[in-house]
C-alpha cells in the first residue's frame, strides 16, 4: 500500500490499499499504532464531509484502487448483480454495462458520474428508482479488528450458487451495521441491477400555482402508494431547478450564437423563463410495456389535472424537438428553446439510468466557478453544505419545513436550493444545501451558523436530517444518548480499539 503525505487539512497519512490483504494489513497496524482510519471510496462526499476525517489528524484509507467488478464475466439479464468494490463509481459501471450487458441498467443518483457507488449506497443515498440503502447486500467487511466478515449468504464462499442472489442469509441481518456505521471498513458488495424495460419515458411537471405545493405532494404520493409512479419523483425549488439547466444553457448559447458577458447573462435568463417558468417542477420516470406506461401518464396527467402541467419526455421527443427549433434559430425565442433543450438532455438521462455530471456543474456554475476545475470540486473555491431532512410524506408538512427553513436560509443572506424526493409510499426526504465562497473567511463563517439555525429549525419541527454532514457529527447524541451509547457498545465487539472512524455517526 502507499502512504502520501498529509495534504494539511488535519489529516494524516493518506494510504491507497489496493487490495483487501492490504486493508486488514492496515487495520492492524493502525490497532498497534493506535492511529484511527477514516475510509473513503473516492472522497466526493460533497457537501457532507469529502474525504476528511470526522476529527482531526486520523489517517486516511483511500479505497479508490479497489476499483473492480468482481463478477464481470457472470453479469446478464438473468444474474442483474454486479459484485463491486468500493472505487467503482457511477460512470464505470454505466460504461461497463453498455459494453458488456446492455439490457441492464442501475439506480443511478444525480451526483457525479465519478463518484462512489458503494460509498453514496452506505451513506444512504437516493437515486432515481428508490433509495440505495435496498441496492446492496451481501457485504464483505473487513472490521476494526482486522477480522474479515462477510454477511448474508457471501460467507458461504463466492462460490455458493447462493453467494450474490439472497440478500438475507440466515440468522441476524448484520448488514446495517455498516450502513452510516464504523464498526468496519467495506472493501466489496453485491449491488442490485435492473433490467431495461421495453419502454421507458421521462414525465416532468411543472406546478402552476406554488401556493398549491401541498396539494401537488399529496397527489403525487397517492401516484406513489398507487404504483404509478415507481420510480422517486423529484421536487425541485426554482433555484434547484434553474442551476441545474443554467449551465448548460450558457454553453450552448455561447457557443452556438457567440453571446458573452451580459447578453449571455441575459439570454440565459430568457431560456430559463421560457422552460423553467414555475416555483415547484418535478420529474419522475415510468417505465414498463408500452401499454403499462401509456395508462401510467393517462392516470398522471388525471390526477394532476388543473394544478401542474405534463410533458412527456423521450428520446426521439427531445430528437425531433430540438432539430425544428435548431432549423428556426434565428427567432430568438427557438435559439433559446434549442438551448434548452440540449441542457435538459443529461437530466432526462438521469431519469433513464445515465449518470452526469450537470447538478454538480450547476452549483459550481452558480457559485461564479464555472466548469469543475481540474483540480477537483473540493479545491474550487465553491463551498457547500448540505442539511437534508426525512420527512413525513404530508404534504402541508413538507411545504411548511421547507418554507421555514427558506426563512431561515434567507435571514443569513442564503438562497436554499431544494429538492424533494418522494422516496416511498410513507416517506420523503429532501435534498438542501447552501453555497457560499470558502476563500472568505466572512462568508465561511456565515454559512456554518446558518447551517446551525437550519439544523436547530428542523429540530424544531421534531424532525432529523437522513444524512449528517461534518459538523452534525458532534452532536448526534444530544438527542438521543441511549440510543448512541447503545450504538457505541455494538461498535466494541467489531472495533475494540476503536480505530475505524471514531466520530462518524457514533459517539466520540
Amino acid at each position: 500500500m502507499m502512504a502520501e503525505s498529509s495534504p494539511g487539512n488535519g489529516v494524516g497519512q493518506t494510504y491507497t490499499p489496493g487490495s483487501v490483504d492490504e486493508v486488514v494489513a492496515l487495520v492492524r497496524r493502525a490497532r498497534q499504532t493506535g492511529r484511527p482510519l477514516f475510509p473513503v471510496s473516492t472522497g466526493m462526499n460533497w457537501g457532507y464531509r469529502s474525504a476528511s476525517p470526522a476529527q482531526r489528524g486520523h489517517d486516511v484509507a483511500d479505497l479508490r484502487l479497489m476499483n473492480r467488478i468482481l463478477n464481470a464475466d457472470s453479469i446478464s439479464e438473468r444474474n442483474p448483480v454486479a459484485v463491486i468494490q468500493p472505487g467503482v463509481t457511477q460512470r464505470q459501471l454505466y460504461d461497463f454495462l453498455e459494453a458488456r450487458a446492455p439490457g441492464l441498467t442501475f439506480n443511478v443518483t444525480g451526483s457525479a458520474a465519478g463518484t462512489s457507488i458503494m460509498g453514496n449506497s452506505l451513506d444512504r443515498g437516493v437515486g432515481y428508482i428508490g433509495p440505495r440503502r435496498e441496492d446492496l447486500f451481501g457485504l464483505e467487511v473487513v472490521t476494526g479488528a482486522g477480522n474479515i466478515l462477510r454477511t448474508g449468504f457471501r460467507r458461504l464462499g463466492e462460490d455458493s450458487p447462493l453467494a450474490h442472489c439472497h440478500p438475507y442469509g440466515l440468522g441476524p441481518m448484520l448488514d446495517g451495521l455498516f450502513f452510516q456505521g464504523n464498526f468496519g471498513i467495506v472493501t466489496s458488495a453485491c449491488f442490485r441491477l435492473a433490467v431495461k424495460h421495453a419502454r421507458r419515458i421521462a414525465v416532468t411537471l411543472s406546478l402552476r400555482d406554488s401556493a398549491q405545493l401541498p396539494r401537488f405532494l399529496d397527489a403525487l404520493a397517492g401516484l406513489k402508494r398507487q404504483g404509478v409512479l415507481s420510480s422517486v419523483t423529484h421536487v425541485g425549488n426554482r433555484a434547484r431547478s434553474r442551476s441545474t439547466l443554467a449551465p448548460g444553457l450558457a454553453q450552448q448559447l455561447s457557443e452556438r450564437h457567440g453571446y458573452a458577458g451580459a447578453t449571455l447573462a441575459a439570454e440565459v435568463q430568457m431560456a430559463l423563463d421560457l422552460v423553467a417558468p414555475t416555483e415547484w417542477s418535478a420529474v419522475g420516470g415510468v417505465s414498463g410495456s408500452a401499454p403499462h406506461v401509456e395508462a401510467s401518464v393517462a392516470e398522471i396527467r388525471r390526477a394532476l389535472r388543473g394544478l401542474a402541467r405534463v410533458n412527456v419526455i423521450t428520446d426521439r421527443r427531445l430528437q425531433l424537438m430540438s432539430r425544428v427549433a435548431s432549423k428556426l434559430a434565428f427567432l430568438p425565442p427557438m435559439r433559446r428553446l434549442a438551448a434548452a433543450l440540449t441542457a435538459i438532455r443529461p437530466l432526462h438521462g438521469l431519469a433513464l439510468g445515465i449518470p452526469t455530471d450537470a447538478a454538480v456543474s450547476g452549483l459550481l456554475w452558480q457559485a461564479g466557478q464555472g466548469e469543475m476545475p481540474a483540480t477537483g470540486f473540493d479545491l474550487s473555491r465553491c463551498g457547500l453544505v448540505y442539511v437534508c431532512p426525512a420527512l413525513p410524506l404530508n404534504g402541508a408538512l413538507i411545504s411548511e419545513v421547507i418554507s421555514a427553513m427558506v426563512r431561515v436560509a434567507a435571514g443569513f443572506q442564503h438562497e436554499l436550493y431544494a429538492t424533494i424526493n418522494i422516496e416511498t409510499g410513507t416517506s420523503a426526504v429532501a435534498v438542501t444545501n447552501i453555497l457560499y465562497d470558502k476563500v472568505s473567511a466572512e462568508e465561511t463563517l456565515r454559512a456554518q451558523r446558518c447551517a446551525d439555525a437550519l439544523y436547530c429549525c428542523l429540530r424544531d419541527f421534531k424532525l432529523e436530517v437522513y444524512r449528517a454532514g461534518e459538523a452534525m457529527m458532534a452532536g448526534l447524541g444530544e438527542r438521543d444518548p441511549a440510543y448512541w451509547r447503545q450504538v457505541r457498545d455494538l461498535k466494541a465487539s467489531l472495533d475494540p480499539d476503536n480505530i475505524i472512524a471514531p466520530g462518524h455517526y457514533s459517539l466520540p
